[in-house]
């Protein structure tokens, strides 16, 4: 896992959909590199109908995209774009990511935002394969590098097990830490990665706006016996936390094919 600068976040999507995908078309430009730092864009008649849109759809993504000191506009001297600001980030090797949370977990910071017990959604209890019943502790927490949001965890762990550590204890220790202590042997976890888009709340909380693109990691935890024992919902700003895996050509003839690379060094070095 790593530290990196990065660019910048979506905090201000213009009103109107042509506006949006003028500025989400120019964010990305700048953020790649196709208007790099210091570039002139185009006087605002010539680049609206390079664009396709009128000059009012055209200002209201300008005026989003410098509320954010993307761009430096001044009379006369045109439109410039300019370096974005640097973010620190975190970068997980996939392959050994598990592991890898548990590192994440000294190296940044966690924000409880809220600690309870009830039952479990559905799809929780369906994953978990427990009854949806039963009783399990949900906790979300707001995890931070350097101060900044990059993430946004909700977690649910059985009741039984939940109720060995406690909510201070929640905020200030990783959740593999606490469930180990708890006498749980973490045997297998089944995960998966998506997107999906920010609702009000984890956009308040992540410094984005509503509808903002995210990652998204789901993952079930199970003990030796193959029990659920912690399901986690994750959303990462894809600004700030990135998964990267390692692949080799193995194989000969038609049944070469590419694998994962798995880095024992970087996976002893995480535990």
């Amino acid at each position: 896992m790593s530290a990196n600068p990065t660019g910048p976040s979506v905090s201000s999507l213009p009103e109107g959909g042509k506006a949006r995908r003028v500025y989400l078309q120019l964010l990305d430009g700048i953020t790649r590199g196709t208007y790099p730092d210091g570039a002139v864009l185009p006087a605002e008649q010539k680049f609206a109908v390079e664009l396709d849109v009128s000059r009012v759809t055209l200002r209201r993504a300008l005026d989003a995209l410098e509320s954010e000191g993307l761009i430096d506009r001044r009379a006369g001297a045109g439109t410039r774009v300019r370096k974005p600001a640097q973010r620190p980030s975190m970068a997980a090797d996939f392959t050994n990511l598990m592991p890898q949370v548990v590192q994440m977990g000294h190296e940044t910071t966690v924000r409880l935002l809220s600690f309870s017990y009830g039952m479990p959604p559905a799809a929780v209890a369906e994953a978990m394969q427990m009854s949806q019943t039963s009783n399990v502790q949900t906790a979300v927490r707001l995890r931070l590098i350097e101060g900044q949001p990059f993430s946004h965890l909700t977690t649910y762990v059985p009741e039984h097990i939940a109720q060995n550590y406690s909510e201070s204890e929640l905020a200030t220790s990783p959740l593999f830490r606490l469930l180990e202590r708890s006498g749980v042997e973490v045997e297998t976890a089944d995960q998966s990665v998506s997107a999906t888009l920010a609702s009000p709340d984890v956009a308040g909380h992540l410094g984005l706006s509503v509808g903002a693109p995210l990652l998204m990691l789901n993952r079930v935890v199970r003990d030796a016996q193959g029990r659920g024992v912690e399901y986690l919902a994750a959303l990462y700003r894809p600004d700030m936390f990135k998964l990267e895996m390692t692949l080799s050509r193995v194989g000969a003839g038609d049944a070469r094919h590419w694998e994962p690379v798995v880095n024992p060094t970087r996976a002893e070095a995480a535990e």
